[in-house]
């Protein structure tokens, strides 16, 4: 099962994490140092909701990111999903 958004599209995204060692000059030491870099993913926050569309009188169970559900109260619901191309 994809972990991507019905409606922004939003997926998981890969990115790095700097491991530094060391004392900050500021507090005494002789500077941070980069000792590695580590691969990371970054999942977007998935819910699965069954969202009422008064416009066609039926709910509708959709994987959404957070986000998108705070579009569907903004916009609407028949708005939202018919732009996405879900109805």
């Amino acid at each position: 099962m994809a972990r991507i958004c019905s409606i922004r599209g939003t997926r998981v995204r890969s990115g790095g994490r700097i491991h530094r060692s060391g004392l900050a000059k500021k507090k005494g030491g002789i500077g941070r140092h980069i000792t590695k870099r580590v691969l990371r993913t970054v999942s977007p926050n998935l819910q699965v909701k069954r969202i009422w569309v008064p416009e066609l009188g039926k709910y509708m169970r959709i994987k959404l990111s957070c986000r998108a559900l705070k579009t569907i109260n903004k916009n609407g619901a028949f708005v939202t999903l018919k732009k996405a191309g879900l109805i």
